[in-house]
């Protein structure tokens, strides 16, 4: 069956990359919408601001630390073995994974859920591998860790929002002067941060780009950047022109602008590393498709990248933010609960430390999830009647439905293109 490979070659690799760029639109449209989310909703940024930062540093992200090699099959989800004799089937059943996943990522942005794109992608090689291979070529421990994480990661993400947001008020807002206060502790929180994202991005960014660090290296650099972000922000606090002697409110409302510019900074911190990572999701299956088609049928681990693949992964997600993004913002950053800069801070440095504590210990995890289990975490700490449980309940429905509704779609297109090239 290779000669199909060779005949239609062409065909393929064209019907991949078409399919490879709508699934990174939906990246774009739904998941740079939830890191851009919280610095919108808390009014730090606009909507154009956001989709501008997201250009530069998520196609930053994606384009410099992509990856110059990609892991063909994700997280190790199905075992290449069973392709050797038949190796059209992969070529076929990533072509549908990508095509399954794009289009529920769009209806998913259209509705304005904000879905998981690893576990979009993941269900669709789960279920045409499942159907159209056979149920052993799946390693279902994977997939199990992957729904074990549903509840994982929020709780970890939320609780840590919980916390940093009531050492806010504790240290700063519930304090007879809030401003003084302010300028003493938001240094911290700024190195806090520098720490944080710092290590985000040596982990999931640097390593593409052939920067490689040791753990102790990575830590040492990440406290060295947290020291001089700590500074940084003490003499900007200090330049700020507040009058300490204005009413509460006026000096709760100069709190939060100080808490805005730290909002942008983890925001663009978020966007790389998100660019860096999650690019794979869109380029992984593309690269597979390529890497057999242009070695006759050859099936590796590891797939080099083609000139062309990068591009077109950082491209569609810049554009599906631009012209699709707005309504998982809405619901990431003003439907959940009501954001304020210092909210929307404590929420996105949560998920940041969450996402370093996942890449530590290897556990699966969501931006996504993560993200809304902060922004829960950060409502909780306000009571459970600051928290609109009607868009909650419609969002963990989403994740539910995320695994089956990837997983069906491409059992569908799996048979329809092996009847059309067989």
């Amino acid at each position: 069956m290779v000669d199909v490979l060779v005949t239609n070659g062409p065909w393929l690799i064209a019907i991949a990359a078409a399919f490879g760029f709508l699934m990174a639109w939906g990246i774009g449209a739904n998941d740079v919408a939830n890191a851009m989310g919280t610095s919108v909703g808390s009014n730090a940024i606009t909507i154009k601001q956001a989709i501008i930062i997201a250009m530069i540093f998520e196609f930053a992200g994606a384009y410099l630390a992509g990856g110059e090699v990609t892991s063909t099959i994700r997280k190790g989800i199905i075992d290449s073995a069973y392709f050797v004799d038949s190796p059209e089937l992969l070529v076929y059943g990533m072509i549908a994974a990508l095509l399954a996943a794009g289009i529920w990522l769009v209806v998913a942005s259209a509705l304005g859920w904000p879905v998981s794109t690893t576990h979009s992608i993941v269900g669709a090689i789960v279920g045409f591998a499942s159907v159209g291979v056979g149920a052993d070529s799946v390693a279902w421990g994977k997939v199990f860790g992957i729904v074990g994480s549903w509840v994982v990661t929020p709780a970890i993400s939320g609780f840590i929002a919980f916390m940093i947001f009531q050492s806010v008020q504790k240290l700063i807002f519930n304090t007879e002067n809030p401003l003084e206060n302010a300028k003493r502790y938001v240094p911290f929180y700024m190195g806090l941060a520098g720490f944080v994202m710092s290590l985000v991005t040596i982990k999931k960014g640097l390593k593409h780009v052939g920067l490689h660090f040791t753990d102790l290296e990575s830590y040492v650099l990440a406290i060295g950047i947290a020291i001089l972000v700590g500074l940084g922000g003490m003499v900007a606090i200090k330049r700020l022109k507040m009058s300490e002697k204005a009413d509460r409110q006026t000096q709760f409302g100069n709190v939060e602008k100080v808490f805005a510019i730290l909002m942008v900074v983890t925001a663009c911190c978020m966007a790389f590393a998100h660019g860096s990572n999650d690019v794979a999701n869109a380029i992984g299956p593309l690269a597979a498709v390529v890497s057999v088609v242009n070695s006759g049928g050859e099936i590796s681990s590891k797939a080099p990248l083609v000139w062309w693949i990068l591009p077109l992964g950082a491209v569609g997600i810049v554009m599906g933010l631009a012209i699709f993004g707005k309504r998982v913002m809405q619901t990431i950053g003003k439907n959940i609960t009501h954001l304020t800069p210092s909210r929307g801070f404590a929420a996105e440095l949560a998920a940041a430390s969450t996402v370093v504590i996942a890449s530590g210990t290897g556990l699966p995890i969501s931006t996504t999830q993560t993200l809304v289990g902060a922004v829960l975490g950060v409502g909780m700490a306000r009571g459970i009647a600051a928290i609109n449980i009607g868009v909650v309940r419609n969002i963990v429905v989403s994740w539910v439905v995320t695994l089956p509704a990837g997983a069906g779609l491409s059992i569908i297109f799996f048979f329809t293109i092996k009847g059309i090239f067989n």
